[in-house]
């Protein structure tokens, strides 16, 4: 479903539906590729952080992740999108599996025949060299990769009844040698590199006619982002958040990296991961943004929905109860975040609770009567107590009850085995 506002909640008069086939808008990229359609104004899907071949606590979620890319393609065909943007981590890692590869190239494919062009940027998971190779080539057959920062300020153009559009894409910039690559020795950290970056595209909006409206991609950690557990952390020296002031000038900025849809402001937002990669996004409602631009410059953006393949959720309390109550029988198809409060540390208790709900993938242990671990150097925790009593006091840590006789007897016997052998 969509929600949101746009200026006149609807497109705008005269407009027309991209119902075309692998037919795509007027874009120039060095080439023309497409003959230009009667476009009445510009439409876009951002959408970032696909990670393709990512886990989830060690489960392969491809499945999943082809399975809402997929509805990508849908979206384009059933919005009418013009330009799908996609701000970086296209893979989880540099160099992805060939299974990873597949589902990429396969949603990419999708989008295409859906009648969409495509403005890809690299992220800090994506290698940039991989990921921009054949570009010219790709840029032909309308998918066009801005992974080269010698390419920062080179848009890709289009057409519409209001004049151009051009589209700019900022590939993930490590700072230490992009300041050497952009030329700017000085700058420091990722504002200073981004400052850069932006200096050159209003430059090369300033060259061009008067009117021209103007999209910018960018894989960043902008001021008031709020991020997830899932993100790596792209902090050099400690800073890594830019000002969003830096993107001022644009009329849409599209932003990756922070995996959860947000609204820094009108112009400036993320759309988050199109899949949810840690329970602490269990209630991000993971979505699109769907843009119009008009004569003026944004129009409006709406949100759409994504499918959920599997639904994340955390339950906590005693595994006995857990495994016995229906009230938790709704969470049987979810994957599932367990943690057991029982006073004692149960034995296999992952292996009993997947019985009940076979997607349980984390489980901690937080027994209700707060018992944790004294937090003591080991020379203080050991002084004075024998080696029994240590082995004792381990396993009382561990699991929040003394050894019974038959387990006490069983760790006299090991400790006077391994003093006899000491002793030889």
């Amino acid at each position: 479903m969509t929600e949101g506002t746009d200026k006149n909640g609807a497109r705008p008069r005269g407009s027309t539906p991209n119902t075309r086939s692998g037919e795509g808008s007027r874009c120039v990229c060095g080439i023309l590729s497409d003959p230009p359609p009667n476009l009445g104004h510009v439409r876009l899907l951002h959408t970032s952080d696909w990670h393709v071949g990512r886990t989830f606590h060690g489960l392969d979620l491809l499945a999943e992740q082809d399975a809402v890319l997929g509805h990508l393609a849908d979206v384009v065909a059933a919005e009418g999108v013009d330009v799908v943007l996609v701000s970086g981590d296209i893979y989880d890692r540099a160099v992805p599996s060939a299974e990873a590869v597949q589902v990429a190239n396969r949603a990419l494919s999708r989008l295409r025949h859906a009648g969409a062009h495509i403005v890809l940027t690299s992220g800090n998971h994506d290698s940039a060299p991989r990921l921009g190779a054949f570009g010219e080539f790709a840029a032909a057959g309308g998918l066009h990769l801005r992974t080269m920062i010698d390419r920062i300020a080179d848009p890709v153009l289009l057409d519409d009844d209001h004049g151009p559009v051009a589209i700019y894409g900022i590939p993930y910039l490590e700072p230490e040698p992009a300041r050497h690559a952009l030329g700017v020795t000085g700058a420091r950290g990722h504002t200073g590199v981004l400052t850069e970056a932006m200096r050159r595209i209003r430059a090369d909006l300033a060259n061009r006619a008067p009117g021209t409206r103007s999209v910018v991609l960018a894989h960043a950690f902008v001021t008031g982002g709020a991020p997830t557990e899932s993100e790596r952390s792209i902090a050099i020296g400690g800073v890594e958040q830019v000002p969003g002031t830096v993107f001022d000038g644009v009329d849409y900025v599209a932003l990756g990296h922070l995996h959860g849809p947000q609204t820094l402001a009108e112009h400036l937002r993320y759309s988050g991961s199109p899949v949810a990669y840690s329970f602490s996004e269990a209630q991000q409602r993971k979505s699109v943004w769907i843009v119009d631009l008009d004569a003026s410059g944004l129009a409006g953006v709406r949100r759409h929905e994504l499918p959920v393949p599997r639904r994340l959720a955390k339950i906590t309390g005693r595994l006995a109860d857990l495994l016995a109550d229906p009230a938790h029988d709704e969470l049987i198809e979810c994957y599932l975040s367990v943690t057991l409060t029982d006073a004692v540390r149960p034995v296999d208790a992952m292996r009993l609770l997947r019985e009940r709900f076979p997607h349980a993938v984390h489980l901690e242990w937080q027994p209700e009567n707060g018992k944790t671990s004294a937090a003591l150097r080991y020379a203080a925790a050991v002084r004075g107590r024998s080696d029994e009593e240590i082995a004792h006091g381990f396993l009382d840590d561990c699991r929040g009850a003394p050894p019974n006789e038959r387990e006490a007897a069983l760790l006299r016997t090991a400790l006077e085995k391994a003093d006899r052998e000491d002793a030889a």
